[in-house]
């Protein structure tokens, strides 16, 4: 029966990827802090609608695809539904404009790294702050 179990994945070990462990945005304040911490370590922010198939579709990629090491990047995720007034300030702050689901990375208080829906990558965003 071993074979099987590790042929189906059913063994009694721990088999699923490990979660992003996102720091929910749900506060203005927090924005003003993140921008500011974006001076020692990029800030990611992870836009995203509840009730959007493709956003949970997005989501849902860019976590599989997701390997940066935690020490590199702080990671924000904006429940669009919740906190729209905080999505309205982002695109106002940073003139970018607002898209769900979108990702937006910050690096010394400027976006770095601004793309949305199926253009979200989690490669492009390792070489960037890998970069510098």
């Amino acid at each position: 029966m071993g074979i099987f179990n590790s042929f189906f994945n059913q063994n009694n070990q721990e088999t699923k990827e490990e979660r992003i462990n996102w720091i929910p945005l749900t506060e203005m304040s927090q924005l003003t802090t993140l921008i500011s911490q974006s001076k020692l370590k990029p800030i990611l922010i992870f836009k995203h609608s509840t009730r959007c198939g493709v956003s949970r579709m997005a989501l849902k990629s860019f976590e599989k695809e997701f390997d940066i090491k935690s020490n590199m990047i702080d990671l924000y995720f904006l429940d669009l539904l919740n906190h729209r007034e905080i999505s309205s300030e982002i695109a106002s702050k940073f003139n970018v404009y607002h898209q769900s689901p979108q990702v937006l990375v910050l690096k010394n208080e400027h976006v770095i790294y601004n793309d949305s829906h199926y253009q979200i990558s989690a490669s492009a965003i390792k070489k960037l702050i890998a970069v510098g």
